[in-house]
């Protein structure tokens, strides 16, 4: 599901299609993997692998990388992959009335409740599903938020099937399915025409949490992963790869890696855009504003 300040996404209504939603044959299509006309620059989209991270850090993070693309201090798009303590995040919908049980029982199991601005509802976070946050500026891209969100879950349903795991569309909900049980949830924000938050593709977690609620606002859905699934080889590591992989064929384009450093570590006064992309330290220090 996605909202953003002015538009609202559709639903998609093919189940079990695992192909590009994107129309490869539209030459005008901003994702046309075989489009000539629209070439990305690699130095323009970089791949960042971070360490399992707290929510709020990354949220912080997001935050502080959309100011700067929106202040111009900061050019390339970025993909954030990571993975997150166990947290509950509520989206625009709202989602503690579909929190089922008292929330006496998250503090002892150590879980937060933080409340966001993705479209969505409620929704598990936590280690062993892979989260990855797109910042891209959608308008210089020429890329609409529907076809981000389609693009999204196409990365998702392509990094199962590589799994060998066959997912696809649900006309349910937004997100990606085997069967009627949900692997990946999509939930994203807008701002000025930069898109933050993204998506989580369960791999090999603990999905009990995910009993305690009824996810994205849905009561009597199952909730699955690829290692659930009998995935072959579909480690964190092997995921990681993949879904870099799937977004570069996407998006047709190569994304440079950075190290986690480069959104993490303290910085000076925050570098010009010509300098952003050689400078030693990162532009998006963590340390308390």
């Amino acid at each position: 599901m996605v909202e953003t300040n002015s538009t609202n996404s559709t639903n998609s209504t093919n189940p079990t299609n695992t192909t590009n939603p994107i129309n490869t044959t539209n030459s005008t299509n901003p994702m046309n993997p075989t489009n000539p006309t629209n070439p990305r620059t690699p130095s323009d989209w970089l791949w960042v692998d971070l360490p399992q991270t707290a929510y709020r850090q990354a949220w912080d993070l997001q935050q502080r990388i959309v100011a700067r693309k929106i202040d111009g201090l900061f050019r390339p798009n970025i993909f954030l992959a990571l993975e997150h303590a166990p947290v509950f995040t509520l989206g625009r919908r709202g989602g503690r009335e579909n929190l089922c049980v008292s929330e006496t029982i998250l503090e002892r199991a150590g879980i937060e409740i933080v409340a966001v601005e993705r479209g969505g509802n409620i929704t598990f976070h936590g280690p062993g599903q892979l989260v990855v946050y797109p910042i891209v500026d959608l308008k210089k891209e020429g890329i609409g938020v529907a076809d981000l969100v389609d693009a999204l879950e196409s990365a998702m349903i392509r990094t199962a099937a590589a799994a060998g795991v066959h997912a696809g569309r649900n006309a349910m909900n937004r997100g990606v399915w085997v069967g009627s049980n949900k692997i990946g949830s999509v939930g994203i924000a807008v701002r000025r025409g930069i898109s933050f938050h993204g998506l989580a593709l369960n791999v090999d977690l603990d999905l009990k949490p995910f009993s305690w609620i009824n996810p994205c606002g849905l009561s009597n859905i199952g909730i699955t992963s690829l290692q659930n699934e009998g995935a072959v080889g579909s480690d964190m590591a092997w995921t990681r790869r993949q879904m870099r992989r799937q977004f570069e064929r996407i998006f047709n384009t190569r994304c440079e890696t950075r190290p986690p450093a480069f959104v993490t570590a303290p910085a000076a006064d925050p570098p010009s855009s010509a300098a952003v992309l050689t400078t030693p330290h990162s532009p998006f220090s963590l340390e308390p504003s």
